[in-house]
């Protein structure tokens, strides 16, 4: 495979909100929102705010075992979950829920981001050792964000009734149906059998859907040492008990949001405001918020109800049956884990920049907060149609209209701006004015007057003679409209649709190598993989 790599800012892909554009930026704004900047002396700095925070490492490496034992770890990760009981070694997580098939090409994007990033940092620090997490959220009950993919720009979605954690969740003969669906659009590629007969090995009827997503992120990435975490656990819930008895008893995290929030510069949009008690029950086929009414814990949209000694007895006895929201979610990451930076999308670092006075409240530290790698790639039949049209892959980032505009004014034999003419009739009616106001001041608004409605013309003119020029490039402008859509399918980042069955279908292994390879670590670029099979 040939690969050409370049890179371009968030900012000028237009794509990114103004929160996250000026985090990258080092806005100062923001300055009281984190932590550590996303530097190698931003990770140094959370390195040793972590030494000093008592991790129950024997526990993370008991549960890390137990989930792993009949899955057959690589060496490397058999190696790593060791490693996370010794003191010198940090760990860089992200997180996702278990979207079927992986869901959308960031999932894989974030994931080798993770285990690029730890590789980086052994070879600038070697005294220490960095293992990459993938903590699973199988608690997730979004069915609706997690039950699709898009294949080719084509929504398939997983028609089912389960309610409830979504790690929880069966494998079912509509899964398998759809499963089945993908395989007829990409079984004509040369490995499109391999990654369907993986697909076919990890989601077997029955199976649940953590089971499964964690089976396909062994096979994808196990020999890289990714560990999977899967947070639902006794153990880890054990250990998560005081923060969950402090918001049940205080609902300490909502006032501290609330706080934070109103804090912000006004036109950043807030992304989690949270609620009064940002705690789920979870049980069974069942997660539901906790509500406080009447001195009285209900379950919401259940009949079960506690009082508050009631309540703190279950948290006790069954710690695994509360589950913190978003608010609280990071917070439990970082309570189990030696973390020391956290790589999101552009959606949780907004909302993690929420929480660190959450952090504060409960002693935890505050992790690195890093935008996770973006891709757009690029097959070498769209590289040369850009060429041939005179653009750069970057200039396709712009809008069709705007990209249009430039392609006729370039390629136009005839002259299209009236810049020349504007300036001839401003020169004009500035002499006229001179004039007119000589004979009588009172002529001088209707001579203005005269003058943009002359402007107003001439802007008229030039926008018809453009529309009537366009129309002798309307080849080009098929052209352009076939690249927008396949690069920018439904006018989104092709990494917010698409999933990655089709490109591993055509690339193999290859795929994950390529995108492994031009991974970046610290750097905070957008990136472009103009991508050729030779």
């Amino acid at each position: 495979m040939d690969v050409t790599s370049s890179q371009t800012t968030y900012r000028e892909t237009g794509f990114y909100s103004s929160i996250i554009l000026d985090y990258l930026e080092g806005n100062q704004q923001l300055n009281p929102f984190y932590k550590h900047p996303v530097s190698l002396d931003g990770i140094k700095a959370a390195i040793e705010e972590r030494k000093l925070y008592n991790t129950d490492r024997k526990l993370l490496v008991d549960v890390l075992q137990k989930h792993y034992e009949g899955k057959i770890p690589t060496p490397q990760q058999q190696f790593n979950i060791k490693q996370v009981g010794n003191s010198n070694c940090f760990t860089i997580t992200t997180a996702h829920q278990p979207n079927i098939f992986t869901g959308h090409l960031y999932f894989i994007y974030k994931i080798l981001h993770t285990i690029k990033l730890c590789k980086q940092l052994k070879a600038d620090m070697p005294e220490n050792d960095f293992v990459p997490i993938f903590y699973m959220g199988s608690e997730d009950a979004d069915l609706e964000e997690l039950g699709h993919v898009y294949i080719n720009g084509y929504k398939h979605a997983w028609n089912t009734k389960q309610t409830g954690g979504v790690g929880r969740m069966k494998v079912d003969k509509a899964l398998i149906k759809l499963l089945d669906d993908i395989e007829g659009e990409v079984a004509v590629h040369p490995h499109g059998n391999k990654i369907i007969e993986l697909m076919k090995i990890c989601y077997t009827e029955d199976s649940t859907i953590e089971l499964a997503t964690f089976k396909l992120i062994n096979a994808l990435f196990g020999e890289f040492g990714l560990i999977v975490l899967l947070p639902e656990d006794a153990g880890y819930k054990k250990a998560f008990v005081p923060v969950v008895e402090k918001e049940l008893i205080e609902g300490f995290s909502h006032s501290i949001v609330a706080k934070t929030v109103s804090a912000f510069p006004k036109h950043y949009k807030i992304q989690a405001s949270g609620r009064e008690l940002n705690m789920f029950y979870l049980k069974d086929d069942m997660r539901e918020r906790i509500i406080s009414e009447n001195s009285k814990f209900k379950v919401q949209n259940s009949a079960i109800e506690f009082d508050e000694a009631g309540l703190l007895s279950e948290l006790r006895q069954h710690p695994e049956r509360f589950s913190p929201n978003v608010i609280l979610r990071p917070v439990f990451q970082e309570m189990i884990l030696p973390n020391i930076a956290f790589i999101g999308g552009g959606g949780e670092l907004a909302y993690w920049l929420e929480l660190k006075n959450v952090f504060a409240a409960v002693n935890v530290p505050f992790p690195v907060l890093i935008l996770r790698n973006s891709f757009m790639l690029v097959e070498k039949k769209n590289t040369e149609k850009i060429r041939s049209l005179g653009f750069t892959t970057v200039d396709l980032f712009r809008t069709e209209h705007e990209l249009l505009n430039v392609l006729v004014k370039k390629e136009s034999k005839v002259q299209l701006s009236l810049e020349k003419e504007r300036q001839i009739t401003n020169e004009f009616y500035a002499t006229l004015k001179i004039t007119a106001v000589a004979v009588d001041k009172t002529l001088q608004p209707h001579t203005e007057a005269l003058e943009k409605l002359a402007i107003r013309k001439i802007n008229s003119l030039e926008k018809k003679m453009l529309r009537a020029e366009k129309k002798k490039f309307e080849a080009q402008q098929r052209q352009l409209q076939k690249l927008k859509t396949e690069l920018f399918p439904h006018d989104n980042l092709q990494e917010r649709i698409e999933n990655f069955i089709p490109f591993y279908a055509k690339y193999g292994n290859g795929f994950i190598k390529l995108l492994y390879d031009n991974s970046l670590g610290l750097e905070q670029q957008f990136c472009i993989l103009e991508v050729s099979c030779v």
